[in-house]
């Protein structure tokens, strides 16, 4: 260890600099300096501070985890983007969205190919594919029946709407409009979400033939052709029209699509999305996670901004289902004219049919106990029992 004196300020000085310049660490080879006074005693040599410790070694990092593969529809693909973005903001994690179609989200969550699928329906009971995957309510939107703006049309009724979807309604002046062919559209997509979803409230069933010419690849697709078209209409969600000033969204018996209207449940055609997840798949915890994540106030934020009401602000629609199924049923089914149009003569006829097509309507209530009144009678004019009047035996 080389020791070195400093013997007068200006080495001092020299030193300083150096060792400014140069750092600690870097040896100094000094000149010869001149000899030190006789009165003046050399300053003791400072103590070396002993070096540092090493720095210890980072910690590998941990690598990151694989983002879960999100595929769907583009109705539920428009909300998703946001909510992915946010998630991976939030260091939470990534999602990747993939939107194409409802089957193929669904399929791709079966197979293995996608972890999580968003869908404008629930799941189909006749799919073997759909067999072992759970669907977790997002949020609550509105299948909404949209034409052009320069359509003067503004509202529909559920009868209206149903006959539309069976041919029985060509033309725009039915429906109050000008004299002109009704251009009808959907989408092409077998059990496509919005389709079947509205096919279930009208039909009873989701796959429910209809006569629909004009078929496009998605939701968006459609909304382009009718800004277009004033003498098409055809169904989308209000998450994805709310706002879009060139489309006019239908009132559906009087009621305005709005995410007030669906949250106290008196707009009819309120439907929920979905996430759909495999109850075995792979990447189990994380889907669970990003599902969770929506129930946030920050997730929240994002579904409010896309004019989707959180699912558990108005979770109360549940207790409704029945009550709203009526109510369509009533609107569809009349008492005067069977669904087949055939007059209505026998009253146990009308209430077997009504019973079959509408088994919680008002209207299949009350032909119940007309022909319950009916068979009374006969079997108290006849001295007959009320059930032989009824079945005639």
């Amino acid at each position: 260890m080389v020791e070195v004196r400093i013997v007068n300020s200006a080495l001092c000085v020299r030193v300083a600099a150096l060792v400014l310049m140069f750092g600690n660490g870097v040896a100094l080879a000094a000149d010869a300096a001149p000899a030190a006074s006789p009165a003046k005693s050399a300053a003791p040599a400072k103590a070396k501070k002993p070096a540092a410790a090493a720095a210890k070694p980072a910690a590998p990092k941990t690598p990151a985890e694989p983002p879960i593969v999100w595929r769907g529809d583009h109705v539920t693909a428009r909300v998703v983007k946001d909510l992915a973005g946010q998630y991976e903001k939030s260091k939470l994690g990534k999602v990747e969205v993939q939107p194409f179609s409802t089957i193929s989200g669904i399929d791709a969550v079966g197979s293995g190919m996608a972890d999580v699928a968003g869908s404008a329906r629930t799941a189909d009971q006749d799919r073997a594919e759909e067999k072992g995957i759970s669907f977790f309510p997002m949020g609550w939107d509105a299948l909404v029946p949209i034409v052009s703006v320069k359509n003067p049309v503004n509202n529909i009724t559920l009868k209206q709407l149903h006959d539309l979807y069976l041919g029985r309604l060509t033309d725009w002046k039915d429906l109050g409009g000008a004299p002109a062919a009704i251009n009808l559209y959907g989408v092409a997509g077998p059990l496509d979400g919005v389709e079947y979803s509205a096919r279930e409230l009208l039909f009873h069933h989701g796959d429910q033939d209809v006569s629909i010419p004009r078929f496009y690849l998605n939701q968006e697709k459609l909304e382009e052709a009718v800004v277009i078209d004033p003498h098409g209409i055809g169904l989308t969600t209000l998450s994805g029209v709310a706002g879009n000033a060139q489309i006019k969204m239908l009132s559906v018996e009087g009621v305005a699509p709005s995410t007030a209207s669906v949250a106290d449940g008196s707009y009819p055609l309120y439907t929920m999305l979905y996430f759909a997840a495999k109850d075995d798949g792979a990447k189990k915890e994380a889907v669970q996670k990003f599902v969770q994540y929506t129930e946030t106030e920050p997730a929240r934020a994002i579904l409010r901004k896309h004019n989707v009401v959180p699912f558990a602000e108005a979770s109360d629609l549940m207790t409704k289902q029945d009550a709203r199924t009526a109510y369509i049923d009533g609107r569809l089914h009349s008492t005067t004219l069977m669904l087949n149009d055939r007059p209505v003569a026998a009253p146990n006829a009308t209430a077997a049919s009504l019973t079959a097509s509408a088994p919680t309507s008002i209207e299949t209530q009350e032909a119940k106990a007309q022909a319950a009144r009916i068979a009374a009678e006969k079997a108290k004019s006849s001295g007959a029992k009320p059930a032989e009047a009824a079945t005639g035996h």
